[in-house]
């Protein structure tokens, strides 16, 4: 399978003039096509940080990152820009939807900036609504769907370009336990078609839908293991 992240002795340091804080200490890690992840840890242990480098949201680090074969660390903040809109689907915890703007049109945002004329983007944006489960609530606001239903929304506007990699930070933080296990169905049907899904969550029930589990700890990883199912 091919690589669609490779990371090699990466560290983290952030200086506060008083004292350093080793955020990440020598990460080595790879992902490859098509895998189902989960990153654990408890707070402070790296996690976030390394969410926001896998994120291309901070290339101020030593050390190796190629997402898709790109160097990371090399690319201006114009190329991370587009890096950012072209290859990741980010999925966050509060959803993070433009809130007098309907789900239609909070889908079609990245398509925006990726430069998509407008009828395409309104037919990609309302197919994926539908695959999400919204087809009937493609012109409701925010304030008008339930929790669940935001972050499908925030799951459809992830897919709007077709990314290599989705990147969901705690993306069931926010709702209850009957939103959140479907949420996380839809992550793993996602996976099934082929999409590389990597979660970051502190609950064990949200790891176990995944097929690999990577625990932080200090800014090391202390564990990566298969998750046994059944």
């Amino acid at each position: 399978m091919k690589e669609i992240i490779k990371i090699e002795n990466l560290n983290k340091t952030y200086d506060t003039g008083a004292i350093q804080v080793h955020a990440l200490r020598g990460i080595n890690l790879t992902i490859h096509e098509g895998e189902y992840v989960a990153i654990m840890g408890q707070s402070g242990s790296g996690k976030s940080t390394l969410m926001n480098i896998l994120g291309c949201m901070d290339r101020q680090f030593s050390g190796t990152y190629e997402l898709d074969g790109i160097s990371i660390a090399q690319q201006s903040e114009n190329q991370l820009s587009a890096i950012r809109n072209q290859k990741i689907g980010f999925v966050f915890q509060a959803f993070q939807l433009i809130p007098r703007t309907s789900a239609l049109k909070n889908v079609e945002i990245p398509m925006i900036y990726a430069g998509m004329k407008a009828d395409a983007r309104k037919v990609k944006a309302a197919a994926l609504l539908e695959k999400v489960g919204l087809g009937q609530r493609i012109h409701h606001m925010p304030n008008e769907l339930s929790g669940g239903q935001k972050q499908r929304v925030a799951i459809a506007r992830a897919l709007a370009n077709d990314p290599a990699i989705i990147l969901a930070d705690e993306p069931t933080g926010n709702l209850d336990t009957k939103a959140s296990y479907e949420i996380m169905e839809f992550f793993t049907n996602l996976n099934k078609e082929g999409a590389t899904v990597i979660v970051v969550t502190h609950e064990e029930e949200i790891a176990a839908y995944t097929d690999r589990i990577i625990r932080f700890q200090d800014g090391q990883i202390v564990s990566d293991k298969k998750v046994v199912k059944g």
